[in-house]
């Protein structure tokens, strides 16, 4: 078993030192939240199927030109990463009204917006991520406006991507959440896609049907979420051969 320095641990993932400088080793957890952590369990082989599935989606992302943090697979459960500062912000992209937006603004959930909606929330678990404009972010300094118009930039290009994939398999793409990260080559900052691209992190609906294959199967009590996310992966191509519980690195306190 590997032994490695945790450094972070967040609700669906562990990072630990990484082999090299500049690396992290990102491990994907079978942890199940809602409802920011009043709602949890543990799903029996999630992690294994996100860590496939992000895996999938950042490698597309790659051929296509858009820098991400993802490296290569390790094994079932980890992925070796680059190392960046994440920039303080969920980047939220919306093609169909659902969720807490069809909620707030009094709209039927399945609504087809008229355009793609970037909105973006401020990443702090203790004030719920609350929503924040665009003069928020420059004035407090987590962005520039450069920074801003860019993550835009890059936040459509990742959806046109996902968009396509998912109808390809006859799924819609009704929403999804990216986090933004800098890395510096010399004197040069790059933004990268950092975290995760999974059914944690985007809302999936059947385009016959219309049932949901992401997590709001847990949050609404729908069924089985492995099942929902085995779906994806199925569809995708990407099913794992053999899901398992992979043991945590050992930790070196």
């Amino acid at each position: 078993m590997a032994r490695r320095n945790k450094l972070y641990e967040g609700k669906a993932k562990v990072l630990y030192e990484g082999p090299e400088q500049g690396t992290l080793v990102q491990y994907f957890k079978d942890d199940a939240t809602a409802f920011n952590a009043e709602k949890k369990d543990v799903i029996d082989g999630k992690g294994v199927l996100n860590n496939r599935l992000s895996e999938f989606f950042m490698t597309g992302l790659t051929q296509l030109g858009v820098h991400n943090h993802f490296i290569k697979r390790l094994n079932m459960r980890e992925q070796l990463i680059r190392a960046c500062e994440i920039i303080p912000l969920e980047v939220i992209v919306r093609n169909v009204a659902a969720g807490s937006m069809a909620k707030r603004l009094g709209m039927e959930e399945g609504t087809p917006l008229p355009r793609p909606i970037v909105e973006f929330s401020y990443k702090d678990d203790a004030l719920g991520d609350p929503l924040v404009p665009e003069e928020y972010i420059v004035a407090f300094g987590w962005a520039s406006q450069q920074d801003l118009d860019d993550i835009v930039a890059i936040a459509l290009r990742v959806n046109d991507y996902l968009s396509g994939v998912m109808y390809g398999v006859g799924i819609k793409l009704v929403d999804f959440k990216i986090e933004i990260g800098r890395v510096w080559e010399d004197d040069f900052m790059r933004l990268i896609v950092a975290d995760e691209i999974s059914p944690d992190s985007c809302r999936l609906w059947d385009i016959e049907s219309g049932q949901k294959l992401d997590k709001d199967v847990f949050r609404r009590d729908l069924g089985s979420l492995t099942d929902a996310y085995t779906e994806v992966a199925r569809r995708l191509g990407v099913m794992p051969s053999n899901v398992t519980h992979a043991p945590k690195p050992e930790i070196i306190n």
